[in-house]
């Protein structure tokens, strides 16, 4: 096999469409893989999209036909050899043509496409071109004929097999984006070829390791083949004989090295490797990594409904998740290093799962071959989100041969947990008023409930299958609802979209898969990507970078349930900041207390694919808001928090570690002064990976003054409060902090020091220098109290760091209002 990569020499130009004439007047260097918005970009013939109004000046995209072309200089085919031309990936609706002559057409940018062009090689160089037609314009046919279904938003994108959310979505922009987006190579080879490798790798209970590895060839001889399959020192065979295509061995490892996921040990990776030969050549080879595991999900019946709890290695997991979208809305931007980065913000914030959403793509290799190295655990949906989709042609071949391919391309992977059906599909189905629009058509049950499963129980047996999240496995969901907290996944958006985020103290879900509250990105990402002059609620360009429906008009209602709603934007942009951190730690915190009932957690979301108020903890820029913070302490190993029900309360002590958590915890209800008005002490004594809860008294949780006491439990160096009263009723001292500032290595020592109690007490040091860092944030302080904060950073002008703009707390927003 002789790989060439033909990733040069290509340019592009305009075909077709509203193209604006000066563009279209131009053919400019296109840069493969990548996308004409990249390429454009590049070329300076576009503003940035994701600046300012920019995006909706670039809706002529929408509808606009792009001719990528490079010359193809390649030998002829010598005898008996196969030439074929590969595309790993092309977004979306192309057409191929070599010479003139068409080789083939596409409209599904999640698989890959091979063309024999050995015919068309004559020596010497020959037009290659590949013309890209609006995807928009080709589901909009689509309907047409095979009806139109059911989806949230206007844009048909259930009717091709594009990444949903290029088409826009509550986060994101409506880009619609076009191009070569993945590797083009020429492939010569000869006999025949590997087409498909899947090792698939477990553990058994007596720790012997088995790889299992199936292999699929294509033939251009009849010849006998030997695929050797290696794993260090073991070594097997599969013998193809003349006709055969398909084949498999199994290697049995004594005492293999065990993958675990992170917090629970380690994560060692072996390498396997296949060769296929005809006598004594070599024909083509396969590399790849495995980890020996063995992942199930326990979905047994119980007396509250049926479990879901991850077991890895036989051992329960508490799932302490994130939503992934794509990181960057302009995919070929991101490189093994963006993935790398925000997948160690997510490690940073003790997550120990990954759930890659179905309204985006099936992620890069590299964000695979991360997860497998820090023991991040994926959840793989299919992409197919929030709509029917048809399960009739073209629509139902492009599914099938998709997930047929990248099912196969993800099984080596020790990371992938669990493969998914679908995101809010089976729910939309039940609950959104599908059922009159869709009369007799179909609507994607197909996929979750029986074409999906039997792909996987062909291909990859060894993973957990859910039909949807959510859903309630097991279940017709005419007779259970498939977000019913008893069974399966629950998604929890009455929360955010109608009620306040304590509302998640009326369900106790087995699992949650999704849950979050928006912010505002921060404070130098919205200088970044708005003018001065549009930092307003109602401005054009900040609603434009809103895309929830009724978004602000949200995070006014569930701030004022809280807060003080301020007048003024700088302030505005804090407190609700600080509204989303409390709903994350509230939610988390309610999820985790209750375990072994529930048994996992996956906020939405992680990240963003640009600058945008959104539910995301990091912001499209990569910076941590402060909601970060909340979910790196609410996903500590070790929580403790107190949950009152009515005037009942209780001290919850999470230990999600692997040895007891043993201690003696105090707990004081104290004036903002500092007075002591109720204390006791409390043995805390919890066994590993387990909750307890302890009964408080009523001295503790019944406060004199309800507008200036708190309680607070302190244990090992964590901290739960309890306020008995709304900010905007509480006695706050809004001059209570001090700050004293001192230059390190690399940045600065920050010790603020509180007079008064101090809540949610943060540095926003971006505010000053846009790469600064800092170690904490939403720390509370009681009187005579000093809590000491790093700065990463290279300014040079210390005491910025302690400006009004900079060191927030909630009492400074009781003071504003």
């Amino acid at each position: 096999m002789i790989r060439t990569e033909l990733h040069t020499g290509w340019t592009v130009r305009a075909a077709g469409g509203p193209v604006p004439a000066e563009i279209a007047a131009e053919t400019v260097p296109a840069t493969v893989p990548g996308t004409v918005h990249t390429d454009l970009l590049d070329a300076e013939l576009i503003p940035d999209p994701y600046l300012g109004e920019n995006e909706a000046a670039l809706v002529w995209f929408h509808r606009a036909a792009w001719r990528y072309a490079t010359t193809l200089d390649a030998s002829p085919a010598a005898e008996g050899e196969r030439v074929d031309l590969v595309f790993d990936g092309l977004d979306t609706v192309a057409t191929v043509t070599l010479g003139g002559v068409e080789l083939g057409r596409t409209a599904n940018m999640h698989r890959s496409y091979r063309f024999d062009v050995r015919e068309r090689l004559r020596g010497g160089a020959v037009p290659l071109e590949v013309r890209f037609d609006p995807a928009l314009e080709y589901a909009e046919e689509v309907q047409k004929v095979i009806g139109e279904r059911p989806r949230p938003y206007p844009h048909p994108f259930n009717a091709v097999r594009k990444m949903a959310c290029s088409f826009g979505w509550d986060w994101g922009p409506d880009l619609q984006t076009a191009g070569i987006w993945k590797p083009v190579r020429l492939e010569r080879w000869r006999v025949a070829r590997l087409a498909s490798v899947r090792p698939l790798a477990t553990l058994d209970p007596d720790g012997t390791g088995r790889l299992v590895v199936h292999v699929d060839v294509e033939r251009a001889a009849d010849a006998e083949l030997i695929a050797e399959v290696r794993l260090d020192d073991h070594v097997s065979q599969i013998v193809l004989r003349p006709g055969e295509i398909s084949g498999m061995t199994e290697i049995s490892v004594p005492d293999a090295p065990v993958w675990w996921p992170i917090g629970y040990g380690d994560q060692p990776l072996a390498e396997v490797s296949v060769i296929l030969r005809d006598n004594s050549d070599t024909l083509d080879s396969f590399a790849a990594r495995v980890g020996f595991r063995t992942i199930t999900v326990d979905e047994t019946p119980d007396e509250i409904g049926s479990a879901f709890t991850f077991l890895v290695n036989g051992q329960p997991i508490f799932i302490r998740g994130l939503n992934w979208i794509p990181e960057d809305h302009l995919l070929t931007r991101l490189d093994r290093g963006r993935y790398q980065a925000a997948i160690e913000r997510a490690i940073d914030a003790n997550t120990n799962l990954l759930r890659v959403w179905g309204g985006g793509i099936y992620e890069s290799d590299d964000f695979y071959d991360v997860c497998d190295e820090r023991g991040i655990l994926v959840w793989q949906d299919f992409p197919l989100a929030c709509a029917a989709y048809a399960e009739e042609e073209p629509i139902r071949s492009e599914i099938l041969a998709e997930a047929r391919e990248n099912v196969g391309r993800l099984a080596p992977h020790a990371s992938l947990a669990l493969w998914n059906g679908g995101n809010e599909n089976i729910w939309g189905h039940e609950d959104w008023d599908w059922k009159p629009a869709l009369h007799d058509l179909t609507w994607g049950a197909g996929y979750y409930y029986e074409l999906f499963p039997a792909l996987l129980a062909e291909l990859d047996p060894t993973r957990a299958y859910h039909p949807g999240s959510p859903s309630s496995p097991g279940h017709d969901p005419s007779d259970v609802h498939p977000n019913d907290d008893r069974h399966g996944t629950r998604h929890e958006w009455e929360a955010w979209n109608r009620e306040d985020y304590t509302y998640h103290a009326n369900f106790l879900p087995r699992f949650c898969s999704e849950f979050g509250w928006q912010a505002p990105a921060t404070w130098s990402t919205l200088r970044e990507s708005l003018a001065p002059e549009d930092f307003d609620q109602e401005s054009p360009a900040f609603l434009l970078h809103q895309k929830a429906a009724g978004g602000n008009d949200k995070l006014n209602a569930g701030m004022a349930r809280h807060l003080r709603v301020p007048e003024d934007f700088e302030d505005w942009h804090w407190a609700a900041q600080l509204n989303q951190a409390r709903a994350t730690a509230y939610a988390i915190a309610h999820l985790r207390g209750h375990a072994p009932r529930t048994m996992g957690s996956i906020l939405w979301q992680l990240n963003d694919c640009w600058p945008v108020t959104s539910w995301a903890v990091v912001d499209g820029a990569g910076r941590r808001k402060p909601a970060w913070y909340a979910l790196r302490r609410a996903y500590a190993p070790r929580l403790l928090t107190l949950r009152f029900d009515r005037e009942a309360g209780s001290l919850v002590a999470v230990n999600d570690a692997p040895s007891a958590w043993r201690g003696t915890a105090r707990l004081r209800r104290i004036d903002f002064d500092g007075t002591e008005v109720a204390g006791a002490e409390i043995t805390v004594d919890v066994p590993p990976r387990s909750t307890g809860v302890i009964a408080l008294g009523a001295d503790l949780c019944t406060a004199g003054d309800v507008t200036r006491e708190v309680l607070v439990a302190d244990l090992d160096g964590l901290r739960a409060t309890r306020l008995f009263a709304e900010d905007f009723d509480l006695a706050y001292d809004p001059g209570a902090l001090s700050a004293d500032i001192s230059p390190v290595e690399g940045g600065y020592s920050i010790t603020v020091t509180a007079t008064s109690f101090a809540r949610d007490v943060a540095l926003l040091p971006d505010k000053i220098d846009p790469s600064a860092v800092v170690d904490d944030a939403l720390v509370d302080l009681l009187p005579g109290e000093s809590h000491t904060f790093r700065v990463t950073t290279n300014w040079a002008d210390g005491p910025a760091f302690a400006l009004p703009a900079v060191l927030r707390s909630a009492n400074t927003l009781a003071a504003e209002g």
